[in-house]
């Protein structure tokens, strides 16, 4: 709880990232300049695609299996677990995948940032 008139807390994404220091592996300045909103969406579109269709192929497989040794096996629970295996499998097969969304992010957050930086400045009259 915070005191009446003290400042609410932000939200702890800029202090994480200013405090690893983070740095852009692999990605140019061009590259840095050149990111939109359109491009980060096919990115996260790209990567949770991927993540479900990981999700589904597991679930098959587990599914298959069952069929294969003569065990019932319902699909919900193929699902589930399915999904069970493809939360971290799927950040260790996709790594690139979520790296370049990761970046993506950051140098869209930065550019959200520099716009924000550049407005509160030319509203305090500064050129």
């Amino acid at each position: 709880m915070r005191a009446i008139g003290a400042p609410a807390a932000r939200s702890g994404v800029r202090s994480v990232t200013r405090s690893r220091g983070r740095t852009l592996e692999g990605v140019s300045e061009e590259q840095k300049e050149h990111v939109g909103a359109g491009d980060l969406t096919l990115s996260i579109a790209l990567y949770t695609v991927a993540r479900l269709v990981l999700v589904v192929a597991l679930a098959a497989i587990i599914w298959g299996v069952g069929k294969l040794a003569g065990v019932d096996v319902p699909v919900l629970v193929a699902a589930v677990f399915g999904v069970l295996i493809a939360l971290p499998l799927g950040m260790v097969v996709f790594k690139k995948l979520r790296v370049r969304v990761n970046n993506q992010i950051a140098i869209v957050d930065g550019q959200r940032r520099a716009r924000h930086e550049d407005l509160q400045s030319r509203l305090r009259g500064g050129n």
